[in-house]
């Protein structure tokens, strides 16, 4: 038997690392951005527990374009290397210096804020780079040292005459990556990928005038001087306790997310956990539109203050990515190339604590200012009824917060609902009815005769509002949802005092067999209720349960809850205490008979929204000839 190492031949690693190493080539600077990150908060951690004795200062990392040389430099004032330790950690590939230090001072560098533990990315540079020069002197008393590849396993490495401390990568642009030679292609990326980076960023200068001296006269022109040109922000408002932040904080660190974003956040959610893992935050909710097509993407997600994907889909729950702000975590697993997800333990327990966050303050909001709550409710209903749909454990604790509004303006919690309808919303098997309507306007005629009786009625707008009375239902044994215009109010619950009908039963079935000769089959099933004289003669209605299962198959385009297609199936209530209905019963002439039911049965059509296109001309032209 033989047994050995397999050892990777760098003649063949470059070409993979320039081709398959990241999808997108872009990354070659984020890379070697946090590379000097780290160099420089090494640096800041060994001089503050003394091991190198030097001043750490102020250090700032610089990048700057050679456009006409083709370089792009990459500046910092960090721990620097050694030749040795540029023999150790840029020659054998992989082998992460970050790793190793991490492991040298993991008791002291637990909160150091150190990054790294990718060997790899140095060599991102050679995805757009043709050569690579390192130049770097060490914090430590020995000569710099001059490192240079041109993507092949030669290399040379000769001392150099550096005489400060830190480290400079020049990259000698190749043909076909040009672009990254342009100040507005690196200022996009540094500001997407490095905006939030612990180290001062510098990219160019920038004008900066000079305060106009006391003694100046009139004709003072103002003086301008040149000033480094910091692009990013090393302490964003997530790295900050929330005691030390106003309201005023937060919209403005909104702001700075989304410089192009002119609304105002509802509120926000500060995240800060370090046990089981650590992660923090802050989530806005903003104002969002009562459908499912919002825009997604909009939270980042940070590693150390690395910017690393906009898809949180499988760290933040499904319902909250209609959300916006940041999460950063340095335990959320990540491949190489530090942009997608891998399958971890973590993952879910950090959605659930996101969960479990999110619905905390939700409550906390609910509690210390109900009408301020209230008034939001419209702006954040969608992402709520939809978290508990989704996700168990937002449901559990929904009921604290949850609001459901009347048309008039009031708003219950289930508990409360339940409550205010025990009275006299009961259906024949002494369940509590809850009545709703989806659309105002729409369903105006059903509203006014369930508000004339003192019923109470919801207002549920929401495109998922059937799955969500769905569960609710399940889960409540005792209670039935039903829309206004499901039925007549008089048949969905039950009173004392019923109306008796003002027809025999023989005239009864003659009325019957009257409309159901004119009336379509196919669409309308005839229905004959005594009710109060002064109600609708004929009415629509659609039964519950056919309406809802339809409605549930539309929502989310066939896509999230997609169940096929159900038929349009109606019930036509006819009010048999009605003069209409007598009237109908009593003409003799079929033709009169025949226009009284089309007519009447067209006004309920109108009420409902159903009367289109042909039905409608129709409809139209006999109104005017019964007026002539």
């Amino acid at each position: 038997m033989t047994t050995g190492k397999i050892n990777v031949s760098v003649e063949n690693i470059f070409p993979l690392i320039k081709k398959f190493l990241y999808s997108d080539h872009e990354i070659f600077l984020r890379e070697l951005v946090s590379n000097a990150t780290d160099a420089t908060l090494k640096l800041k951690h060994l001089t503050s527990i003394g091991e190198a004795k030097v001043a750490y200062g102020n250090p700032i990392i610089e990048v700057k374009i050679d456009k006409e040389g083709k370089k792009l430099h990459l500046i910092d004032q960090g721990i620097g290397m050694t030749a040795e330790e540029v023999e150790k950690y840029i020659n054998q590939v992989a082998f992460s210096g970050a790793e190793e230090f991490l492991e040298k001072y993991k008791d002291s560098a637990k909160d150091s804020g150190i990054i790294g533990h990718f060997g790899l990315g140095f060599y991102s540079a050679f995805m757009v780079a043709e050569k690579v020069e390192i130049i770097t002197k060490s914090y430590k008393d020995e000569p710099a040292a001059h490192w240079t590849c041109d993507g092949s396993p030669e290399f040379t490495l000769v001392p150099h005459d550096k005489t400060d401390r830190g480290t400079e990568i020049i990259l000698h642009i190749a043909e076909d990556s040009l672009e990254f030679l342009e100040e507005f292609k690196i200022r996009e990326l540094l500001t997407k990928y490095n905006k939030f980076m612990p180290v001062p960023i510098k990219f160019g200068t920038r004008k900066e005038a000079l305060p106009k001296p006391e003694d100046a006269g009139d004709d003072y022109k103002t003086e301008y001087i040149d000033v480094d040109n910091i692009i990013n922000n090393p302490t964003p408002a997530w790295t900050k306790q929330p005691v030390d932040l106003t309201d005023e904080d937060y919209k403005n660190f909104y702001r700075e997310l989304y410089p192009m974003q002119f609304d105002e956040p509802l509120f926000n959610i500060h995240l800060n956990v370090d046990y089981p893992f650590n992660l923090t935050g802050i989530l806005y909710f903003p104002k969002l539109d009562a459908n499912l097509q919002v825009q997604k993407d909009k939270i980042q997600l940070y590693q150390n203050q690395v910017f690393v994907t906009d898809n949180v889909e499988g760290i933040v729950p499904e319902f909250l990515v209609m959300l916006r702000g940041v999460i950063d975590s340095p335990d959320i697993p990540l491949n190489v190339s530090r942009s997608y997800l891998q399958a971890d333990g973590n993952v879910k327990k950090i959605s659930n604590y996101i969960t479990r966050k999110v619905a905390d303050k939700l409550k906390s909001l609910f509690n210390e200012n109900r009408e301020d709550f209230e008034s939001k409710w419209n702006d954040i209903k969608i992402v709520l009824e939809y978290g508990m749909l989704s996700e168990p454990k937002f449901y559990e604790k929904a009921g604290d917060f949850v609001l459901y509004p009347t048309v008039d303006g009031k708003y219950y919690t289930l508990a409360e609902l339940k409550e205010a309808i025990t009275a006299n919303q009961t259906d024949k098997n002494g369940k509590l009815v809850v009545l709703y309507a989806s659309n105002k306007d729409a369903q105006h005629s059903y509203i006014e005769i369930a508000r004339e009786k003192g019923y109470e009625v919801l207002l549920l707008d929401s495109p998922i509002v059937s799955h969500l009375i769905q569960k609710l239902e399940s889960d409540n044994e005792n209670l039935t949802f039903t829309r206004v215009d499901s039925d007549h109010i008089d048949k969905l619950i039950q009173k004392e005092d019923t109306q008796i009908s003002k027809l025999s039963e023989e005239e009864s079935t003659q009325l019957k067999t009257v409309l159901e000769e004119i009336v379509p089959k196919t669409n309308y099933t005839v229905q004959l209720e005594a009710m109060d004289s002064q109600a609708a003669p004929f009415m629509i209605t659609q039964p519950e349960f056919m309406r809802r299962m339809k409605e549930m198959s539309q929502t989310g385009g066939g896509g999230m809850f997609g169940m096929g297609n159900f038929p349009e199936m109606y019930n036509l209530v006819v009010n048999t205490n009605s003069d209409l209905a007598t009237t109908i019963l009593n003409t003799p002439d079929k033709s009169t008979q025949e226009s009284l039911v089309k007519q009447a049965l067209d006004l309920a059509k109108i009420s409902q929204g159903l009367l289109k296109g042909e039905e409608l001309t129709a409809f139209v032209k006999r109104s005017f000839e019964l007026i002539k």
